[in-house]
């Protein structure tokens, strides 16, 4: 799987670590303690498109969210985090 980061460009995954989905961009604030509950274990599992968080470790250290494909590992879109997040 290659997956093309916005600074270094095209690249091996691992290069990369992976960290998760994306939603934990958006985590819940502190003290919303059903919020937490949910976030923390009531989770999907899709099998298709996902948005997910990676790292990219061996290159210039940038955090990514990876649009993919879980079931044909197809890469569909790359972003920095810093930009989603906005």
């Amino acid at each position: 799987m290659r997956i093309n980061c916005p600074i270094c460009g095209d690249r091996d995954w691992r290069e990369f670590y992976y960290l998760g989905a994306a939603d934990y961009l958006n985590r819940p604030a502190e003290g919303d303690l059903d919020a937490i509950h949910k976030y923390l274990h009531i989770r999907e599992n899709p099998a298709g498109v996902t948005k997910d968080l990676w790292h990219h470790e061996a290159g210039c250290s940038s955090w990514l969210v990876v649009e993919r494909n879980v079931t044909t590992h197809e890469i569909l879109g790359v972003e920095l985090a810093a930009e989603v997040k906005r």
